[in-house]
């Protein structure tokens, strides 16, 4: 059971959610239409020598385990999409960035 968020309950979907990438599909696309969709992309930038001269490896910085107690509506609304707690952690680090100064 789930719990909507004004507190009744619902009965867990049966069926599952395709996530991720559907490899089939992708296998039967032609090499021309990548490159067609790359070209349609204004974000796709092809790289040249220069740019890999002064390109750097960016590790992410390792996260840390905790326990916090959390509100269980607040636990609640955030758990609704995938990515909870990264979001979060995007969340706070913004807030930290905004009070640096303080």
């Amino acid at each position: 059971m789930r719990l909507k968020t004004n507190g009744s309950r619902t009965k867990k979907s049966s069926h599952k959610r395709r996530n991720g990438t559907d490899w089939g599909k992708l296998r039967r696309v032609s090499a021309a239409t990548i490159r067609k969709g790359i070209a349609a992309d204004p974000d796709a930038h092809a790289t040249d020598e220069e740019f890999w001269k002064s390109a750097k490896v960016v590790m992410p910085a390792p996260k840390e385990i905790v326990t916090m107690r959390l509100d269980a509506d607040l636990l609640r609304w955030f758990r609704q999409q995938r990515g909870y707690q990264t979001r979060i952690n995007a969340i706070l680090r913004a807030y930290m960035l905004a009070h640096e100064s303080v």
